[in-house]
């Protein structure tokens, strides 16, 4: 029996990279796929509780959601896929751009991956490292490849994987690296306007500035040409510090 895949992105139904993943999925199992209707980049793990949402069938199981990819992969699990069983997999992108480091805070594409995590499902997030055009048929044979052996060999508890992929043909990949998150800089500039009514407005979105250079890390990775699949955790607690403070006098 093959197994069930739910296949979402934080870049919306539309984007190339989300049809590109779909495909290689369908390669190992039957999918279904439900993505924002729209692009939401940058919605981190926000789940939408103050208002309704609306679910537009697209085409045979693929699914439209007027909300966040968590929304995404909560109501899929929940209500889309119910028929059908558990999925075996979540597998979120393939994301237009980077999420090395500190990106993962933000995105939400890998944040689709922590929600299958929180679930007790293996996933994982797969992005593109580079501006357009975007080469996703690299990205996409990985991401089958690597599916197949979460698929087999199972993940840690509680721990989702995080990929990124150098914008390249796939002859010019030069491996594969465990690594560690990274660490990357940004400019800290909002750009202040005013609209034709007068009113301000804010832009937020400085530039980009180098990465930090630390050895096994998943943006040191990408500048050596090689894929970094990076394991992420779900405790977030810093468990050397707990010592640490159990000592202060609160």
């Amino acid at each position: 029996m093959r197994p069930l895949i739910l296949v979402t992105n934080d870049d919306g139904i539309h984007s190339e990279g989300l049809k590109a993943l779909a495909e290689a999925m369908r390669e190992i199992g039957d999918v279904t796929v439900v993505a924002p209707d729209r692009e939401q980049s940058a919605s981190s793990h926000s789940l939408t509780l103050h208002r309704p949402l609306r679910i537009n069938r697209v085409a045979e199981k693929t699914y439209a959601v007027e909300g966040t990819p968590t929304d995404c992969v909560y109501l899929a699990t929940r209500s889309l896929m119910k028929g059908d069983g558990r999925p075996a997999l979540v597998a979120s992108g393939i994301n237009k751009g980077s999420n090395l480091g500190d990106d993962i805070h933000y995105s939400g594409t890998v944040s689709a991956a922590f929600e299958g995590t929180v679930l007790g499902i293996p996933s994982m997030a797969v992005s593109v490292v580079g501006r357009s055009p975007h080469n996703f048929a690299t990205a996409a044979a990985f991401a089958a490849r690597l599916a197949k052996r979460v698929l087999d060999e199972k993940l840690p508890g509680d721990t989702l994987l995080n990929v990124n992929v150098p914008n390249i043909p796939a002859a010019e990949i030069t491996g594969v690296a465990i690594t560690r998150m990274g660490k990357r800089h940004y400019g800290d500039a909002v750009i202040e306007n005013t609209d034709p009514r007068g009113r301000k407005y804010y832009w937020i979105g400085g530039a980009e500035l180098e990465a930090e250079d630390i050895p096994g890390s998943d943006c040191n990775a990408l500048l050596e040409n090689k894929i970094s699949v990076t394991p992420l955790h779900l405790d977030l607690t810093n468990l050397p510090a707990i010592e640490r403070l159990s000592g202060w006098k609160l």
